[in-house]
């Protein structure tokens, strides 16, 4: 590769350069100097909510607990109110000490949520602790409610920070500023991911490739113009940017030595130092960092298909799936009658679908089609706007009107409850996929098959019917290898804003 043939880069193209390459004043005026303002701003937001919502769930525990119209005495009140308060100042204190508010955690990942629910389990532990020594007994009732209300309460409050601090991201604020380091193929690929996924955090402010010398003062990766960085004037760089993080992306020529002289240089600075693994498609807890005499070694976690996590998983299938049938049984009720009314036909739609182990099932669906829907398939192949082995159709002819409204709130998928309960099915997992659509599975596609097929998974929550064959594929895949109970929950809380949002449901 020539030093200035930056189009040449990647085979699809998506890195591409221009202009003559400028001078380190140049540079200063292309990337964009990071404020500091929102970071503490959104951290001080969190720590006020965080306080009111402590606040109130001792508040609420207090008075369900205590009935105030009874005539307790002086020292009796006293004593409550001091362990109310003793509660809700170590709940918060432990919220800080456990760094629940750490800006690289806040937008993605469960970092956060795990860091709340940390803290407020210690919290309530050394409430206990503290009790025993100075022997004061809190009532196991008052704990007992405001523990589950207040943790509650704090993820709730902590999901709808991070929704809003997203679609400000979205909009390119509250970012963090980064450069990215590393070979041309290494520093595109995590350049174009950053991209990508808004809620990352971070706006790639400048490449550095360290493969070669680059005549060219930016380069577009995936539309969007990135200025390009001299590596041997990166620190200097970087200081006179204000940048506030650098991402080495894959290895330095250097190996480990360049890397420490890296951090050296950026000593004394608000600075982050990210080092970006080549392993891809695993999971954060997945990966495990042990350092032996100064030799630090990566632990990857193998996937397993059978064993404790398992057993709470369906455990929780049959809890959560059965509660949602009761308390969904009106909707229903009246999505059944709907159909029925609307056009000919029964009310329920099966079909024969590939689950675990490759094991066929009948997957039940309120039916949103004709009768001879399948019969009529043939005819709109030509008209099939999906990709890969799936039939995606925008305008469907054959889908009812009943059926066009229960789609796009999926509605539709509802009966399969019942799959969930008799064990052909979980609520989370990859997409149940037809025979045929097995029998062409090439390679490592197969792997879908090695857990059960959810109700919603990645795909339904990443874009649904706008993602291609590809990108399902590859969202399947990382749930077989990565999945966990917390991440269960967080696509669970994540279906319902899909479904709301109605993208990609047609």
């Amino acid at each position: 590769m020539e030093s200035g043939a930056l189009g040449d880069a990647l085979p699809d193209g998506r890195l591409s350069g221009s202009t003559p390459f400028a001078s380190l004043s140049a540079i200063d005026l292309t990337v964009p100097v990071q404020r500091i303002g929102w970071r503490t701003g959104y951290r001080l937001a969190l720590l006020g909510t965080d306080a009111a919502v402590i606040g109130g769930a001792v508040l609420f525990a207090y008075n369900a607990r205590f009935d105030q119209s009874l005539p307790y005495g002086l020292r009796t009140f006293a004593a409550n109110s001091l362990i109310a308060a003793v509660l809700g100042v170590l709940w918060l204190a432990s919220l800080v000490a456990f760094r629940s508010s750490e800006i690289r955690h806040l937008g993605a990942g469960n970092t956060e949520y795990q860091r709340v629910a940390k803290a407020t389990f210690a919290a309530f532990g050394l409430l206990a602790v503290v009790a025993v020594l100075f022997n004061v007994l809190p009532s196991r009732v008052y704990l007992l409610i405001a523990l589950p209300v207040g943790l509650v309460a704090l993820l709730a409050e902590r999901f709808f920070w991070r929704s809003w601090l997203i679609a400000r991201r979205r909009e390119g604020l509250c970012l963090t500023s980064a450069f990215v380091v590393g070979s041309h193929l290494d520093a595109t690929r995590v350049t174009h991911e950053l991209l990508k996924h808004h809620h990352a955090g971070y706006r790639p402010a400048g490449v550095a490739f360290t493969d070669g010398a680059f005549s060219a003062a930016a380069a577009t990766v995936d539309g969007t113009t990135v200025p390009l960085v001299d590596f041997a004037r990166l620190a200097d760089t970087v200081r006179a940017t204000h940048t506030r993080a650098v991402i080495v992306a894959g290895e330095l020529p250097g190996g480990r030595g360049q890397i420490q002289d890296l951090g050296w240089q950026l000593e004394n600075s608000k600075t982050e130092l990210i080092l970006v693994s080549r392993l891809t498609d695993v999971a954060g807890p997945r990966i495990h960092m042990r350092p032996v005499e100064g030799l630090p070694m990566l632990h990857v976690d193998l996937p397993q298909y059978a064993g404790v996590n398992h057993t709470i998983k369906r455990g929780l299938d049959i809890g959560l799936a059965g509660l949602a049938f009761l308390l969904l049984s009106p909707v229903l009720a009246l999505v059944a009658l709907a159909v029925r009314i609307d056009s000919p036909g029964p009310v329920l739609f099966r079909q024969e679908r590939i689950g675990l182990a490759g094991a066929t099932f009948t997957m039940f669906k309120f039916r949103s089609m004709v009768v001879d829907a399948e019969a009529r398939l043939a005819q709109l192949q030509r008209a099939n706007e999906g990709s890969g082995l799936l039939f995606k159709m925008r305008d469907d002819p054959r889908i009812t009107r009943v059926g066009a409204f229960i789609r796009r709130y999926s509605l539709d998928e509802l009966p399969q409850l019942f799959n969930v309960l008799n064990g052909s099915m979980s609520l989370i997992g990859p997409r149940p996929p037809l025979p045929r659509e097995v029998a062409a599975y090439e390679g490592r596609v197969n792997r879908r098959l090695l857990i059960k097929p959810g109700i919603t998974g990645l795909w339904q929550v990443s874009g649904r019917s706008n993602l291609s064959w590809e990108e399902s594929v590859k969202l399947d895949l990382y749930y077989v290898e990565n999945w966990s109970v917390t991440t269960d929950f967080v696509i669970l809380a994540k279906t319902v804003r899909a479904v709301l949002k109605k993208d990609g449901a047609y």
